[in-house]
């Protein structure tokens, strides 16, 4: 297998008349869908390893004490669970009425099963615990690598220039989740200050906000003057749906009324938002704010500590290398 200068593998895939491609182009193309089915089998794995540890260790113990392997059961799980009450399956069916849509007395005994089932599962993990803490037990099975979308980092940015950490924010100026986003997003800059870098992504919304694309403009024409940051906090404050209120933030922030206006006019940077929009829609992101700390996602509003788990990560990281 040949690898390149990052280490990924090379291999070739297929090829189309003599033209290669690469395992790593496929990776890179299979991107987040791709990690997400590898955490899947991951936690899978991880599941049924649990599972055969607490067997092996039953089994282990039923041989230390010379009985059968249901004996011990009967002896440490099933003898010690709590009888269930009727008060226990009239709760589960009010949890579950709407789906079951039968009565209570004719799902009782289905529902004391259930009940039973979960008990003997719960009673069987914490026995198997007791005996793993007088066990040497070691797990090597490890967790995929986190993945980590390639994406430039060109654009408007604030944060120091050399900053460790890079947060890619794509965003629409009219999305209520963005809005919400903000705040944290400030926090997050003020608390890591020259180690987190922000950079802005476009990313519009057409079929939910119409009017985001050209807001998405204007932001970038306010940019041309050196005063993206500051007209895009009075989008987000304002949520401004035309042109008469684009026209009238970069009056309130001192821009040159006429060069905005030809800015807006020639659709100067009608291409750079659909470029980010493209390079959004190739990493699979369903909506906004979507955001890549040194290329690891996190969708959504996310709280602080989100924030500070993955930038902490990285940091780390860093600090070992």
């Amino acid at each position: 297998m040949i690898f390149g200068q990052d280490g990924a593998p090379t291999e070739t895939v297929a090829e189309i008349d003599g033209e290669k491609i690469s395992l790593q182009e496929l990776n890179k193309a299979a991107g987040q869908s791709l990690a997400t089915l590898q955490q899947q089998a991951y936690s899978l794995k991880q599941e049924k390893l649990e599972q055969m540890i607490d067997d092996r260790l039953l089994a282990r113990e039923a041989q230390r004490r010379r009985i059968s392997l249901e004996e011990l059961i009967n002896t440490e799980i099933t003898a010690k669970l709590p009888e269930i009450t009727p008060q226990e399956i009239h709760r589960v069916y009010e949890l579950n009425k709407a789906q079951l849509q039968r009565p209570e007395a004719d799902v009782e005994e289905q529902l004391r099963s259930a009940l039973l089932d979960k008990n003997i599962a719960t009673r069987r993990h914490e026995f198997a615990n007791t005996l793993r803490a007088k066990a040497r037990v070691t797990i090597y099975l490890e967790p995929p690598s986190p993945f980590r979308a390639v994406l430039g980092v060109e654009g408007p940015s604030e944060g120091a220039a050399g900053a460790s950490v890079t947060i890619i924010e794509f965003e629409d100026f009219q999305c209520p989740f963005c809005k919400k986003a903000q705040a944290t997003v400030e926090q997050v800059l003020l608390r890591y200050r020259d180690k987190v870098r922000l950079v802005h992504r476009d990313f519009p919304l057409a079929p939910l906000h119409p009017t985001a694309p050209k807001a998405h403009e204007a932001a970038r024409c306010a940019e041309d003057q050196g005063k993206f940051w500051q007209y895009r906090d009075l989008l987000y404050k304002n949520a401004p749906t035309g042109p008469e209120q684009w026209a009238a933030y970069a009056s309130q922030l001192g821009l040159n009324s006429s060069d905005f206006k030809k800015c807006m006019d020639s659709e100067k940077f009608k291409a750079a938002v659909q470029k980010d929009e493209d390079e959004g829609n190739r990493l699979g992101i369903q909506g906004t704010p979507e955001f890549f700390i040194n290329g690891r996602p996190l969708a959504g509003a996310q709280p602080e500590s989100e924030f500070s788990r993955v930038i902490e990560e990285e940091l780390n990281k860093l600090s070992h290398r």
